[in-house]
C-alpha cells in the first residue's frame, strides 16, 4: 500500500512537471509570436508610409510647375515605391502566410493599413507637397542611417541604400523650400501656410513602438529621431525666413489602422485594376 502512494504521488508530481514544462513552453511560444508580429508591423508600417507617399507624388507627373520638376518628383516616388517594395516583400517573408509584396500592397483594406497621416492626405498644392517632403525626408534620413546598424539583415540593407536616396529628397525638398519661402511676398506667405498645413502631422513619426524590438537593435527608437529631424527642419526654414509652427497636433492613428477618409479614396485608385483583374500578369 506504501509502495503504491509512493508510485502514484511520484506520478502526480511528474504530472505537474510536465504540465509546467509545457506552460512554460507555450509561454515561449506566445512570445515569439508577439516579436514576430511586431516586426512584422514595424516593416508593414515603413512600407506602407513609403508607397502612400509614393502613390501621392505621383499625381504631380504633367502637373509641376516646370518639366524637370515633373522627372524630380517621378524620380522621388519611384525611390520611394523601391523601398516600399523591398519592405513589403520582406514584410510577407517574417508573416510567413505566403503573401507577396503585390498581395499586402493591392489586396488589403484601408484598416490593414500602418502608414502615417502626414503621406496619406492630398498635397495639391506645390507648398504643401514640398513642405511634406521636407518632413518626410528629414525623418526618413534619420531613420534610415540609424537602420544601417539593425539587427535585420534586410533592413539594414533597405536603409544602406535609401538613405542615398533619401538625401537627394530631402536637398531637393530644401531647395524649394528656401526658394518659396525667401522668395516673393506671395510665395513667402503659401509656404508659410504650407507648412501650417503639415506640422500637425509631424508627431505620429515619432510615436512608440514595441521596446523589445529597439533592445534588440533590430529597430530604432522613433522617440530618440525626434530632435536631429526637427533641428534640421528648423535651420532650412531659418533660411527660408519662415517660422515655425505653433499648432497642435494631429490626432494621428496610422500606425494602428485609424486613418483619414482620403487613404479610402487613394487605395481606391491604386488597388482599382489588380482588384478588377485578380492575378492577371503583364
Amino acid at each position: 500500500m506504501s509502495e503504491a502512494r509512493d508510485r502514484t504521488g511520484r506520478e502526480v508530481i511528474a504530472g505537474r512537471e510536465d504540465a509546467v514544462e509545457l506552460r512554460a513552453h507555450q509561454g515561449h511560444g506566445e512570445a515569439r509570436d508577439r516579436s514576430a508580429r511586431s516586426l512584422f508591423d514595424y516593416v508593414l508600417g515603413l512600407a506602407d508610409d513609403a508607397l502612400i507617399s509614393a502613390q501621392r507624388l505621383g499625381w504631380w507627373i504633367t502637373r509641376g510647375p516646370q518639366l524637370e520638376e515633373d522627372l524630380a518628383l517621378a524620380n522621388i516616388g519611384l525611390d520611394q515605391l523601391g523601398q516600399a517594395r523591398t519592405l513589403l516583400a520582406h514584410a510577407g517573408e517574417l508573416e510567413g502566410r505566403g503573401r507577396v509584396e503585390d498581395d499586402l500592397a493591392y489586396f488589403r483594406d484601408e484598416r490593414a493599413f500602418r502608414n502615417v497621416w502626414l503621406v496619406e492626405r492630398p498635397q495639391t498644392d506645390f507648398g504643401v507637397a514640398m513642405a511634406r517632403l521636407l518632413i518626410f525626408a528629414s525623418w526618413q534620413s534619420e531613420l534610415y542611417a540609424a537602420l544601417r546598424g539593425s539587427a535585420d539583415a534586410t533592413l539594414a540593407g533597405v536603409a544602406g541604400k535609401a538613405v542615398k536616396e533619401v538625401a537627394y529628397h530631402l536637398d531637393h525638398a530644401a531647395h524649394w523650400v528656401v526658394r518659396l519661402g525667401d522668395g516673393t511676398e506671395e510665395s513667402h506667405q503659401r509656404m508659410q501656410q504650407a507648412l501650417e498645413a503639415e506640422w500637425p502631422y509631424l508627431d505620429e513619426l515619432f510615436g512608440p513602438i514595441d521596446a523589445e524590438l529597439v533592445e534588440s537593435e533590430v529597430a530604432v527608437d522613433p522617440t530618440a529621431l525626434r530632435d536631429s529631424v526637427v533641428l534640421g527642419i528648423e535651420d532650412v526654414l531659418a533660411q527660408a525666413t519662415l517660422t515655425v509652427p505653433q499648432v497642435p497636433p494631429a490626432l494621428g492613428g496610422g500606425r494602428r489602422g485609424l486613418h483619414t477618409e482620403e487613404l479610402g479614396y487613394l487605395l481606391a485608385e491604386m488597388q482599382h485594376l489588380s482588384r478588377s483583374h485578380p492575378g492577371v500578369t503583364w
